[in-house]
């Protein structure tokens, strides 16, 4: 995050999507950093029963408590759920197929409101108290009892965009009704074809099978991520993915993705 120039006291919430260490280890460490630059603004931790274990056995056995509230919010990996909503934004949890316990995360961004269109504005003398109306949908019916339609007044907002998660998870073909339609999903990648026997085992995905539920799901891009240290270059694995969606692409450190222009 600091590579990035993120501010850490900005989070409000962190997702945490199952208890296998490359997803939690850094957490403690992030909610001390934050308690040593002196937040005080509160933060949810939303993940599986035991993440509130985690953290404070932490504060007790290192005798540390934090300056600022933590809430816990603990996901269920059986089904599908709301988590979190705001004006702007819906997430959701729902099941993957790991060796613990483990959730996808589904992020949509709500309908925004209408584009209001200056120049009608004032030739039809719209008054101010009826233009937050009009960013609704509503239609405007002057003095007179004249009815403007509200396509004359305002235009259409851009398509809210969607955004979803996948992560250690085994070839679970579940997930597509999840994700359907999402203008960019990431889902895990671990193996190659060549140890598709392996991917099995350790249930964890192939390239080629992360490609397989994106093409289902009808998304419009798939990002491909956590693969195994023992493939020193990626192009095969992409390449395994494009065979069967050509827009895959690999996540790389410090990739940055708007969805609303590359999706």
């Amino acid at each position: 995050m600091r590579q990035e120039h993120l501010k850490l006291q900005s989070l409000s919430h962190v997702l945490i999507s199952h208890m296998h260490g490359d997803h939690y280890l850094g957490l403690v460490g992030l909610l001390s950093s934050m308690n040593l630059l002196g937040r005080t603004k509160e933060i949810t931790l939303i993940g599986p029963e035991h993440l509130e274990d985690l953290v404070t056995s932490h504060c007790r056995y290192s005798g540390s408590k934090f300056q600022y509230p933590i809430h816990f919010q603990v996901t269920d990996h059986t089904k599908s759920a709301l988590i979190y909503e705001s004006s702007h934004l819906l997430v959701k949890s729902f099941p993957l197929m790991h060796r613990v316990p483990t959730t996808g995360f589904h992020f949509q961004e709500k309908t925004r409101p209408r584009k209001l269109i200056k120049k009608k504005l004032e030739f039809f003398n719209v008054p101010i108290k009826q233009r937050v109306p009009l960013t609704m949908g509503e239609d405007f019916i002057t003095e007179e009892g004249e009815i403007i339609p509200n396509e004359r007044l305002t235009t259409d907002p851009p398509k809210p965009t969607s955004y979803a998660y996948c992560s250690d998870t085994g070839y679970f073909p579940s997930v597509v009704e999840h994700v359907k339609g999402c203008d960019l999903l990431y889902h895990e990648a671990t193996f190659m074809d060549m140890d598709a026997a392996r991917a099995k085992k350790t249930q964890h995905s192939t390239a080629r099978q992360a490609a397989m539920i994106a093409k289902e799901a009808e998304v419009d891009q798939l990002l491909l991520g956590h693969y195994s240290a023992r493939y020193r270059e990626l192009d095969e694995l992409l390449a395994q993915a494009k065979e069967v969606f050509p827009q895959s692409r690999l996540a790389e450190e410090g990739l940055v993705i708007d969805i609303d222009k590359d999706c």
